[in-house]
C-alpha cells in the first residue's frame, strides 16, 4: 500500500511538472462604437478607451441648387462649438450604404394628391436603391404604420406603397420619431424623405422631441412639402416652416411640389444629392457631460464666378450618444 501511495506521489508531481501554465483571459476586442474591458485578474492588459469619430455627411451645392463634386479635403474646415477641428476621415460621393425611410403623409388635406405622390415614389424607388441600399415605408395619417421594415428589394417597397390608404388627421411628428428609432441601429448614411403637407394635428410627440431623436439617429431629412394650390393664400404654415427648419438642421432640404413634374424634379434632387456627397469625419474633444455640440462646416472654394458655394450639413450631435 505505502509502494502504490508512493507512485501515485510521484506521478502527480511529474504531471505539475510538465502541464501547460493556465492560459491568461484575453480581452474582447471593442465592438463598432463600445469599450473594451480588461479583466480585473490582469493588471498587466491594456485599458482601451473608446474614442469615436464624428461622422458629417455634407452637400455642396451652387448658387443653382446643383450639386458640386470634385472638392477635396483642404476646401473644408470644421468646427465645434466655434473651435477648429482636424478633418481625420475624408471621402468623396461615398458609396457608403443607404438606409432610407420613406415617409407619406396619407392624411385628409393630402388625399387629391396622394396618387400622385405614390406614382412618383415608385419611380424614385426604382431610381436610387442599389443592391447595398436598403428602404422601409411608413405611413401617418392619425397613427403611424410600418408599412414595410427595411429591405433592398423594389418590389416589396411597391407593394407597401400600393397599401397606403388616406386617413383623417396628421401625426408628422410622431413619424419623425418612430422613423428616426428604426434607424438608430443602421449602418451607413441616414436618410428620411417625408411627404407631407407639413401639418401635424395628431401628434404625441412636439417638435423638440422629434428634432431631438432625428438628430440622435444621424437622419438627414429631406422634405417634399405638398402645397394645395386653391388654399395657399391662407393656409396655415406653422407645421410647414417646422418641418423646413428640421430638414436644415438634421442636414437635407426642403423642396415644394405641386404637379407630378415638381414631385419627380424633388426626388431626382434629392437623388443627385445623395450621389454626391461628402464624408468629413474628426475626432471630438473630451466630452464630460451630456450635452449638445454645435458643428459648422466652412468651405475654403468658391464656385469659378467667385460666389460662395452653400454646404447643407447636421448641425450637431448629443454627447449622450457618445458615451
Amino acid at each position: 500500500m505505502k509502494v502504490l501511495l508512493a507512485i501515485l506521489i510521484a506521478a502527480t508531481t511529474c504531471w505539475a511538472q510538465t502541464a501547460p501554465p493556465a492560459r491568461r483571459p484575453v480581452p474582447r476586442p471593442p465592438s463598432a462604437g463600445g469599450q473594451a474591458t480588461s479583466p480585473e485578474s490582469d493588471p498587466s492588459a491594456t485599458i482601451r478607451v473608446q474614442v469615436r469619430l464624428v461622422n458629417v455627411f455634407a452637400t455642396v451645392t451652387d448658387s443653382h441648387g446643383a450639386p458640386v463634386g470634385g472638392l477635396t479635403k483642404d476646401d473644408f474646415k470644421v468646427f465645434e462649438d466655434g473651435v477648429q477641428q482636424q478633418v481625420s476621415v475624408f471621402d468623396r460621393e461615398s458609396e457608403l450604404p443607404l438606409s432610407i425611410v420613406m415617409g407619406i403623409d396619407a392624411s385628409l388635406s393630402t388625399r387629391k394628391d396622394l396618387p400622385l405622390e405614390l406614382e412618383s415614389a415608385r419611380r424614385f424607388v426604382h431610381a436610387i436603391l442599389r443592391p447595398v441600399d436598403a428602404m422601409s415605408v411608413y405611413k401617418f395619417d392619425e397613427t403611424v404604420t410600418e408599412l414595410q421594415s427595411f429591405t433592398g428589394k423594389a418590389s416589396l417597397i411597391d407593394h407597401a406603397i400600393d397599401r397606403v390608404r388616406s386617413g383623417s388627421a396628421t401625426a408628422l411628428y410622431d413619424a419623425i420619431y418612430l422613423a428616426s428609432e428604426s434607424l438608430v441601429r443602421r449602418q451607413g448614411r441616414k436618410v428620411m424623405i417625408m411627404i407631407t403637407d407639413g401639418g401635424d394635428t395628431a401628434s404625441r410627440t412636439d417638435y423638440q422631441e422629434a428634432l431631438r431623436s432625428a438628430q440622435i439617429s444621424e437622419a438627414i431629412i429631406y422634405s417634399i412639402i405638398m402645397v394645395p394650390i386653391e388654399a395657399s393664400a391662407g393656409r396655415d404654415t406653422g407645421g410647414e416652416h417646422a418641418l423646413i427648419q428640421i430638414s436644415a438642421d438634421t442636414g437635407g432640404k426642403h423642396y415644394y411640389a405641386t404637379s407630378l413634374a415638381q414631385l419627380d424634379h424633388a426626388f431626382k434632387q434629392i437623388s443627385d444629392e445623395l450621389r454626391t456627397q461628402y464624408l468629413v469625419a474628426y475626432y471630438p474633444p473630451k466630452v464630460a457631460h451630456d450635452d449638445f455640440r454645435r458643428i459648422t462646416i466652412e468651405l475654403a472654394k468658391t464656385a469659378p464666378d467667385g460666389t460662395p458655394y452653400n454646404v447643407h450639413n447636421r448641425t450637431g450631435y448629443y454627447t449622450s450618444k457618445m458615451k
